[in-house]
């Protein structure tokens, strides 16, 4: 346990930045590329597709509605255990699954085993990165988060190459020993112990000041407008230029491209929350506004450049806006409360992931085309960047804190008495 002040914006630092890296291409990675198995799954099983869909929905919500757990365990005895049970829990919901005899088998083994995995990873770690960084907080969660781009591009073709020579069981074999290595990912954590921390009380303390705290309840609804339409492009952008008359391959491509834009805007973004002054949450807000208006114009375009354009644009700004929103919530509950922070916001940010997609597939059957689909996706993070602004110290042009104004407050009101002083004194 290393003891500090306040977080020292390097050292271990970004041994932990390198940690975050891995780990979000070990879990989001494997999840954005775990259709390369979605063919094999129905004809191997012959099941609708449907059916075979719930395998990877099923994962993804149990590791965002299980964020809390890993939340509260990282609170209490620290994210290297915590993180590393989940690598093993990941690799061993794998492992499980490449004996599968039936869908059911591998909801059990992917869905909840693997899932349960996730949710005691990803959030412990990018909280105990916030706990490292201050100044340059935003840098280093953009850099970290780049793992998620680099390995989406990796992965797909490595675990197509592993599907062709070792069909669909060995393949998961080998995921699962690539998972192994986010128990390596998690000896990397070093736990940090900040001077705020024994202001901020246990978790359930944390939890209840947090379920009573105006601003993060705010912050929390404006990520989950965002959270709504923020994944529309990646479901149905492809439905969408294939209703234009665009061939299967160029439209597949795009995605491409807007994946390397994305890599791109995480890296700027991150620079640019560290180097402009004022509160990152009004950056926040320029981010997702102009996502939202970039949403909001795909019905407009029709020809290829136009659609190339909004779509490279659309990669830069909802790659950009990742970083800087896990960077606002240091400075609305502080470092003290960001294990049960984070986890809250990824737990309830879950509703509107769940419910975009579905949502826009409805707009399409009754409308016959995405045009509603996508307004109402813009729709939903211009939303996010109205409750945005009622944020404090929005308008602020200082330079931010990561320490929220009463929590400092609080902590100057709470005077620990020395060993020689009595308590008369004080």
């Amino acid at each position: 346990m290393a003891y500090r002040a306040e977080p020292p914006d390097g050292g271990w630092g970004w041994m932990v930045v390198l940690s975050a890296f891995f780990q979000s291409a070990l879990v989001f990675g494997v999840l954005r590329s775990f259709g390369v198995f979605f063919v094999e799954f129905v004809a191997v099983f012959e099941e609708p597709a449907a059916r075979v869909s719930w395998i990877a929905s099923i994962g993804i919500a149990v590791q965002q509605f299980g964020s809390p757990v890993g939340s509260v365990l990282s609170t209490k005895f620290g994210p290297r255990p915590v993180v590393m049970t989940g690598g093993i829990l990941a690799a061993l919901g794998m492992l499980l699954a490449s004996f599968a005899t039936s869908l059911t088998h591998l909801y059990l083994s992917i869905g909840l085993l693997s899932g349960s995995g996730w949710a005691l990873t990803f959030t412990p770690t990018l909280a105990c990165l916030s706990r490292y960084f201050s100044r340059r907080r935003s840098l280093a969660t953009g850099l970290a988060l780049t793992g998620v781009g680099l390995s989406s591009f990796a992965f797909a073709p490595l675990f197509q190459w592993l599907l062709n020579h070792y069909a669909w069981r060995g393949a998961l074999l080998l995921v699962s020993a690539l998972s192994l290595h986010l128990v390596a990912c998690g000896a990397l954590l070093r736990p940090l112990s900040l001077a705020e921390d024994p202001v901020v009380g246990g978790p359930g303390a944390q939890i209840t000041s947090l379920l009573c705290h105006g601003p993060f309840l705010r912050y929390t609804i404006a990520i989950t407008l965002i959270n709504t339409g923020y994944f529309i492009p990646y479901v149905h952008l492809v439905a969408h230029l294939r209703d234009l008359g665009w061939d299967p391959l160029p439209a597949a491509f795009l995605l491409s491209v807007a994946a390397i834009s994305d890599l791109v805007g995480r890296v700027a973004s991150g620079w640019l929350g560290d180097a402009v002054p004022g509160p990152v949450a009004r950056l926040l807000m320029l981010w997702t506004t102009l996502t939202g208006v970039i949403l909001a114009l795909y019905p407009v375009a029709e020809v290829p450049t136009s659609l190339v354009a909004l779509t490279v644009a659309y990669g830069f700004t909802s790659g950009a806006l990742t970083p800087v929103a896990f960077s606002v919530l240091p400075e609305l509950v502080g470092t003290g409360k960001i294990y049960c922070g984070l986890g809250l916001v990824q737990m309830v940010e879950s509703i509107g992931g769940l419910l975009g997609a579905p949502l826009s597939g409805y707009l399409r059957d009754v409308t016959g085309n995405y045009t509603a689909s996508f307004v109402v996706a813009g729709a939903f993070l211009l939303a996010g960047s109205g409750v945005l602004i009622t944020l404090p110290h929005f308008f602020c042009f200082s330079a931010p804190t990561s320490k929220p104004q009463d929590l400092v407050t609080e902590a100057l009101d709470t005077k620990v008495p020395l060993p020689e002083e009595g308590l008369g004194e004080d």
